[in-house]
């Protein structure tokens, strides 16, 4: 394995990758499988948070379509990422790495509340930290949570794990057609309206000059493979 690229990343992971081939919840060996992924990337040396969707549990906008009020809505969904994170934490520590949930919604009995400096403790004792809970705030998303907490935490870059082998100029799925970027600037991804993240997920990143790694979560080894530079990713910088 080559020497990572980068020191310390955040891996964005949706909730809808811990389903499996499921509609919904929690496949536990596609949890434990991207566990072993973020422990594998933890042992070359890499300093690793982890920002965990919750879209298999709950998804604010959806629910807010049908009459929830989107605040109420997009507080039921930050649970959602809580249970996620939790989850994912327990087959971490499972697989030989500590780690520790980070909420930005206070919940004591549950986990600890997230605080920059805390974090940063945990990261420099060698545990991974998911921050859960998205940025505390409703009309957030997830995406805009990583590129905010990893600009806090001093990343080098956004790990953006997805089904897909990186960025497409539309849903590969229903387009064939569809053309794959190998590269692309953040204003170029805002300006094509690419929904591999939203706008201002972009548009923070690019403030920040964080780069964006867009790469498919599904296969095996696939986080520490672009830590390395081998991985099939798109870079968004």
């Amino acid at each position: 394995m080559h020497k990572p690229v980068y020191r310390r990343i955040l891996v964005k992971v949706s909730g809808e990758a811990l389903m499996g081939g499921q509609s919904f919840g929690l496949h536990q060996p596609t949890v434990d499988r991207i566990a072993a992924d973020l422990v594998a990337a933890h042992k070359l040396g890499v300093s690793l948070g982890v920002v965990v969707g919750g879209g298999n549990i709950f998804r604010g906008v959806q629910v807010s379509e049908q009459g929830v009020p989107r605040v109420t809505a997009d507080l039921m969904g930050i649970l959602a990422t809580v249970m996620n994170a939790l989850a994912l934490e327990t087959a971490i520590e499972r697989a030989g790495v500590p780690a520790r949930t980070l909420s930005a919604v206070a919940m004591p009995e549950i986990c600890e509340t997230y605080e920059p400096r805390g974090a940063e403790r945990h990261l420099a004792e060698g545990r991974v930290v998911l921050f859960a809970g998205g940025t505390g705030n409703p009309f957030f998303t997830t995406d805009t949570t990583a590129v905010l907490r990893a600009a806090e935490m001093g990343c080098d870059a956004v790990l953006k794990a997805t089904n897909v082998d990186g960025v497409y100029s539309a849903d590969p799925k229903k387009d064939p057609s569809a053309t794959r970027y190998d590269r692309l600037t953040h204003l170029e991804a805002i300006q094509r309206d690419l929904k591999v993240m939203d706008a201002t997920a972009f548009a923070l990143a690019r403030e920040n000059r964080m780069p964006i790694i867009v790469f498919s979560i599904r296969e095996p080894g696939s986080v520490a493979a672009v830590l390395s530079g081998k991985g099939h990713a798109t870079f968004v910088g």
